[in-house]
């Protein structure tokens, strides 16, 4: 049986990643899992502190690790069943992981909780999908920075990042249905080829 494959949507605020997860996690007719840090300052309020970036971090990789294996049990049901049975490999869209904890934690105190930078090394994903900045900025009551010079920094590090690491990325740009045909070509030729 093929493994489930995890795929991370990361970038900047406001470059549509909820949105992308949605729609990529409807057109392949999977699950895809949320950012945490939405629930918790949603809850706590945005006067954040370095410690609190540590809880947000914990959390998501405990909602990661419960949408993981919720997937992985409905794939294991649904290959029981003929009707459902498939040999492409199942699919999980994240919105969020520890790279975006680590450009958070830097940009705005200049360093990096250990647990985010020990969780980089042991967390493994098939995919990253880097959403440009290109699309405009819309005011949410969490979000910070609206200004383009440092929505500029945040994409290049963003960036950075991946171009340091091993698993294979796409940067996905242009009008919001633009990318979600980016993207499904991205994972489509990365997994059916």
């Amino acid at each position: 049986m093929n493994t489930l494959k995890k795929i991370v949507i990361i970038g900047p605020e406001s470059t549509g990643k909820s949105t992308l997860c949605m729609q990529l996690a409807e057109h392949y007719n999977t699950s895809w899992c949320p950012e945490f840090a939405r629930e918790y300052l949603l809850k706590h309020g945005m006067n954040y502190n370095f410690d609190d970036l540590l809880s947000i971090a914990k959390g998501q990789v405990a909602l990661e690790d419960e949408y993981v294996q919720l997937a992985k049990s409905n794939r294991q049901m649904a290959n029981k069943s003929l009707e459902f049975k498939t040999n492409s490999p199942g699919f999980i869209f994240i919105d969020t992981d520890m790279y975006v904890m680590k450009v958070w934690c830097e940009f705005v105190f200049g360093k990096c909780h250990r647990f985010i930078l020990d969780q980089i090394v042991e967390r493994k994903y098939d995919l990253y999908l880097l959403l440009n900045i290109d699309l405009p900025w819309i005011h949410d009551e969490l979000r910070e920075y609206p200004d383009i010079a440092n929505r500029k920094i945040l994409f290049e590090m963003y960036k950075d990042i991946l171009i340091n690491q091993s698993t294979p990325w796409v940067l996905i740009y242009g009008e919001q249905e633009n990318r979600l045909q980016q993207a499904i070509t991205a994972v489509d030729s990365l997994f059916n080829s």
